[in-house]
């Protein structure tokens, strides 16, 4: 299996909606993620998160195509070109 670094970057408008399911699709992807951060906009109630994986592209076009799917939640992703 051929596994890439990628860093996937959401952005969540209103998270006290949709950060519940948010966080529940990361939790079923534990295995291949190895760090997160996350920062509040409280004002703007916005949050910003950004995780680093390591996986084959199938998982993490998985992990961003459900979190994509939510609400008000906008989803960007970079990828390594070297293969693991």
């Amino acid at each position: 299996m051929e596994k890439r670094i990628a860093v996937i970057s959401a952005i969540l408008e209103g998270p006290g909606e949709v950060q519940d399911r948010f966080n529940s699709i990361v939790s079923g992807y534990k295995k291949i993620i190895k760090g997160r951060m996350g920062i509040p906009f409280e004002e703007e109630d916005i949050s910003v998160i950004a995780i680093t994986v390591l996986g084959t592209l199938d998982q993490i076009s998985s992990l961003t195509g459900k979190l994509g799917n939510l609400p008000n939640v906008s989803i960007k992703t970079s990828i390594s070109k070297r293969v693991l």
